[in-house]
């Protein structure tokens, strides 16, 4: 069952993103937290990737989320501004001065080397997003009157509380019923919440998601699809006939989903993976080129940059092919840069797309 797109002249927006933004806090280089007397500082969050980086890329972008009206929301809020992403549609809550009531989630991430892995360690309870709620954003106004291609959401934000569910579930349901394709990053963080609950939340969401994204270790936790031979605790060599008999599996379960991308990461070291990815649209599988022996300077947001790229190419009409090798082509430039947001021109990404060497240019 192929995507059917609203076409770009009936809607305001190309994409929306749904999601929690945080603050991430970095000490320079490969440092350790610990021993850091200077951090760096970076805005970005799951969701809110996507719509940043589709606005470098020239697309009508729009997040929504919760914040406080304080300098970090408005650092957001600004970073934001600055690629052209709407943000009309942000829910703002007043400051009551010390973070009781609401505040901006931090992240502190250690940017791993060798053997040692990148780490992130979450400072964002009680925060803006975790609190929103159902009707805090107008939805028929944003889907209905304005009009939206294509709404993104995920996991993470999910996972924050039962009132961000809520809200997602809320986002969904108006988004189907107004045309709008819609997708779902599974993104499972072990921090924010179990298995468990996980797979109860998620199961309800899933009949209203055209496109599934996520790694091996999303689909086994959020879903409770195993990816038979596949040790997702150190992961080696994978092979993909694993993942596509897993995919056929959840798309046999789920016969609403339309597309299904995931992104295969064989990690060597914490600077050194190989990437690629698979995605399955219409009963077919599609396989991108495998990037061997990538060196990495930050590999979180990597897979926000798969999903960009191929969200990218459904909606400016390119083959389920192209589309899987667009994805792969961003989230692998994307982990060639500093921080979460994608730092990528749309010039770059095609000259990688098509085969592009890493030559200088003078």
């Amino acid at each position: 069952m192929a995507l059917t797109l609203k076409p770009k002249e009936a809607t305001q927006l190309d994409l929306v993103s749904l999601g929690e933004c945080m603050i991430r806090l970095s000490p320079p280089g490969h440092g350790r937290i610990e021993f850091a007397n200077t951090l760096e500082v970076w805005v970005g969050g799951g969701e809110y990737n996507v719509a940043y980086a589709l606005a470098r890329l020239g697309l009508r972008t729009g997040w929504t989320n919760r914040l406080v009206d304080n300098p970090l929301g408005a650092l957001i809020l600004n970073h934001a501004r600055s690629v052209g992403v709407d943000v009309s549609a942000v829910a703002v809550a007043k400051y009551d001065g010390v973070g009781t009531a609401d505040r901006i989630g931090l992240n502190f991430t250690e940017v791993g080397t060798g053997v040692r892995g990148s780490v992130t360690m979450y400072d964002r309870g009680h925060s803006a997003a975790m609190h929103m709620k159902p009707g805090d954003v107008d939805f028929d106004k944003l889907f209905g009157q304005r009009g939206v291609r294509w709404l993104h959401t995920g996991g993470i934000f999910t996972a924050l509380s039962d009132t961000s569910a809520a809200t997602v579930r809320e986002a969904l349901q108006k988004a189907k019923s107004n045309g709008t394709i819609t997708s779902y990053d599974l993104n499972f963080r072990s921090k924010l919440w179990s298995t468990k609950k996980a797979q109860e939340v998620t199961k309800d969401l899933v009949p209203y998601i055209d496109c599934l994204i996520g790694n091996e270790e999303d689909f086994q936790k959020v879903l409770g699809f195993e990816v038979e031979g596949v040790d997702a605790e150190n992961l080696g060599a994978l092979d993909t006939t694993a993942y596509k008999k897993m995919v056929e599996r959840v798309v046999a379960k789920y016969p609403n989903i339309k597309v299904v991308g995931t992104t295969l990461r064989e990690v060597k070291s914490g600077l050194v993976n190989n990437w690629s990815a698979i995605l399955w649209h219409d009963g077919k599988f599609y396989e991108s080129r495998v990037y061997k022996d990538l060196e990495i300077e930050d590999r979180v947001g990597g897979g926000d940059g798969f999903a960009s790229g191929f969200t990218y190419g459904f909606l400016t009409g390119m083959t389920p092919e192209e589309c899987v090798n667009l994805g792969a082509a961003h989230g692998a430039l994307l982990q060639t840069t500093r921080g979460d947001t994608s730092q990528i021109t749309k010039e770059e990404l095609m000259h990688v797309f098509k085969g592009g060497s890493a030559r200088i240019k003078r």
